[in-house]
């Protein structure tokens, strides 16, 4: 294959500037700096130490501070809000649960979109769910229990996080 000088040249130019260019191409390293993330449930509870582990871990790993920021309140929607309307830069980052999916139905108006606003980043983890009552109660199977509260109508209570929340949506999905 014979190839002419001219073509030669613009290769070997190209050649020679390809480094320059590669350095100006080049993405920018992620992160760069601290990231905020939203955690629109009061701290303590398991999203927030569930976002603290790995909020760590990301530390390490990646070199830079991941900030747990705790913003509770009007079943998430104040959290989720807040991240709404934050730079949407990757640089801050929603725990996203049960309620948050659920808020749609719940609420009339929300200023936000969880479908359109966001972009979801992982799965993080996920919680089973398990039904205990009191040892004064006289069951030990879920069919004991279901017969007892038929059986005993008004007399059966259940405690979740809220409304909207996994707990709520197990028990009202039992029911």
């Amino acid at each position: 294959m014979k190839l002419p000088r001219r073509t030669f040249l613009h290769l070997a130019a190209g050649a020679a500037a390809l480094p320059a260019v590669s350095r100006i191409a080049r993405a920018q390293v992620y992160p760069s700096r601290p990231v905020r993330v939203i955690v629109p449930f009061a701290a303590g509870g398991g999203t927030d130490i569930t976002a603290r582990v790995i909020g760590q871990w990301l530390s390490e790993r990646l070199g830079q501070q991941f900030v747990i920021e705790n913003r509770p309140g009007g079943g998430t929607n104040i959290g989720t809000e807040a991240a709404a309307k934050a730079p949407a830069d990757g640089y801050t980052l929603l725990m996203v649960g049960t309620s948050n999916t659920a808020n749609p139905a719940l609420y009339d108006k929300l200023n936000f979109d969880l479908i359109r606003d966001f972009a979801p980043v992982g799965g993080v983890i996920l919680a089973p769910h398990i039904v205990v009552a009191n040892l004064s109660v006289p069951v030990r199977t879920i069919p004991e229990f279901i017969a007892y509260a038929k059986a005993n109508p008004g007399k059966v209570n259940m405690a979740s996080a809220g409304n909207g929340s996994a707990g709520h949506m197990a028990g009202e999905l039992f029911k």
